[in-house]
């Protein structure tokens, strides 16, 4: 794809669905290149010297060449595999090294669905620049935002939105992947997660897993709880859920045959979590789905 930058004018109904595209763009920036150029779109241009603040978030993924990023957290060194992270209100400034130059893809996006997921551990926590590698996943996703800002059909900052979605998804999966990346844990976490799907309507004895495994209990619970997002039980129990619920809209088994199947000590208890879970009584799911 050849260089482009594209402004977008979100109407009222993408606003209000939350998440919403300002801009995007791919600049080739080659050594010795003044940069910002001077053909850099003006609500964007800035000089390295003054540096600028933005009043949307900016994701920037650099995929060749070499800079820097600065910004009050202090300079960052920005590399291929780079993804320069800027949210409103920071002053920052950026640049390539001119004997360098580099390749950046960007998207400027707002929302209040943005400020929310900027807002948690997982994103609020990152630094203005990160290493996640050349990632064909990464790259492609900014390619398909290009496609879909370029072509401008209808419900187009819909589908941007969910791909921006996408992309930070990515970001805290590969956060994640850090943690396992060549680690024995993930290799038993996932038998783990496998002999639970194996045995959801029976019991898991997870200590026993553990030690068979040869690995602390507190150790793997905290793993697992990393890797799956809930502790083994509770992994386990979301399962047991999803079953009786698909046995309540697929099956014309008596709740208490239900209960009984997937292990729990009284058809009360049952009813009472699955209340809990699902925020309706099985008995009640199954009339309003059948009615």
């Amino acid at each position: 794809m050849d260089d482009f930058f594209k402004y977008v004018s979100p109407g009222r109904e993408d606003v209000r669905w939350g998440l919403y595209t300002n801009c995007a763009g791919k600049a080739v920036i080659p050594p010795g290149k003044v940069y910002p150029p001077a053909e850099h779109p003006s609500g964007y241009y800035f000089t390295f010297k003054k540096g600028r603040i933005l009043n949307e978030y900016q994701l920037n993924y650099i995929t060749d060449g070499e800079g820097i990023y600065q910004n009050h957290a202090g300079t960052y060194i920005v590399k291929p595999g780079s993804l320069m992270v800027t949210k409103p209100g920071d002053l920052h400034r950026y640049r390539p090294r001119k004997n360098k130059g580099w390749i950046e893809h960007y998207v400027g996006f707002s929302g209040h669905i943005a400020n929310e997921l900027f807002s948690k551990p997982a994103l609020r926590k990152k630094k203005a620049v990160l290493d996640i590698g050349n990632r064909e996943e990464i790259l492609g996703t900014f390619y398909e935002i290009f496609e879909t800002v370029i072509n401008e059909k209808p419900g187009y900052q819909q589908v941007s939105a969910g791909l921006i979605m996408k992309l930070l998804g990515y970001l805290v999966s590969l956060d994640k992947q850090k943690d396992f990346a060549g680690k024995r844990i993930e290799k038993i976490i996932r038998n783990a997660c496998y002999e639970v799907r194996k045995n959801v309507e029976g019991k898991m004895d997870f200590k026993s897993f553990a030690e068979e495994n040869h690995v602390g209990y507190s150790y793997f619970r905290k793993m697992f709880k990393m890797y799956t997002g809930n502790p083994p039980s509770q992994y386990h129990l979301e399962l047991k859920m999803l079953r009786a619920k698909e046995m309540l809209l697929h099956t014309d088994m008596l709740v208490k045959e239900i209960s009984d199947v997937l292990g729990f000590e009284s058809v009360f208890y049952f009813s009472r979590l699955f209340k809990q879970k699902m925020g309706i009584s099985p008995t009640e799911m199954r009339k309003t789905v059948r009615n």
